[in-house]
């Protein structure tokens, strides 16, 4: 059997190592773009919640600057470069950017919860895909780890969303099939 092998060094096909690196620089793209509307949110967020809100999303983007990290250097590790700019990852990203938006506390949380959302399904898809296509256990770990950061912080969104309120008085349950229906849809299998 004869495999063409990158310069990585660790023993994967060319084709192993390209895929991942392609999925991970996608990951990394989305992260980078997820931190910084986290700053941006950090920086600008007001209201009645003003202070727990703060410290929420400086944990976030800290907690995101580890994975990033994590990610990039798995790369540079399949043998290919990390991409490093903000104009390659606003290029390569799936997340959405308001410039010039400054919402309310309650949109901003909605705004994350949604990034980390999406974030979490393209991570489980991409590996369920790549299972026949032999994406490497390293990489598929480090995938799943990050996609479990993820899913933690989004239901600290989730959670968070659910007491803000900011003058609603809707109970708990309707935010499943009104705010945030992808999710609810995705998670009851419909």
């Amino acid at each position: 059997m004869n495999m063409t092998m990158v310069e990585d060094g660790i023993g994967l096909s060319e084709q192993c190592s390209r895929e991942g690196a392609r999925i991970l620089t996608q990951v990394l793209a989305d992260q980078h773009v997820l931190q910084q509307k986290l700053h941006n949110y950090h920086w600008n967020v007001r209201g009645p919640h003003f202070t727990e809100l703060h410290r929420l999303f400086e944990r976030q983007y800290e907690v995101l600057g580890k994975t990033i990290d994590e990610v990039a250097e798995r790369i540079r590790q399949l043998g290919y470069p990390a991409p490093g700019t903000m104009t390659e990852f606003l290029q390569l990203t799936n997340l959405t950017e308001y410039p010039g938006d400054y919402p309310n506390a309650n949109v901003m949380v909605g705004n994350i919860l949604e990034d980390h959302e999406l974030l979490v399904r393209r991570i489980r898809w991409e590996l369920i895909a790549e299972e026949h296509c032999g994406l490497d256990d390293g990489t598929a770990d480090l995938l799943v780890s990050v996609m479990r950061a993820h899913e933690k912080l989004a239901w600290m969104m989730r959670a968070t969303l659910s007491v803000a309120g900011e003058g609603t008085s809707r109970p708990e349950t309707d935010l499943s099939e009104t705010e945030h229906p992808e999710y609810f849809q995705y998670h009851s299998g419909g």
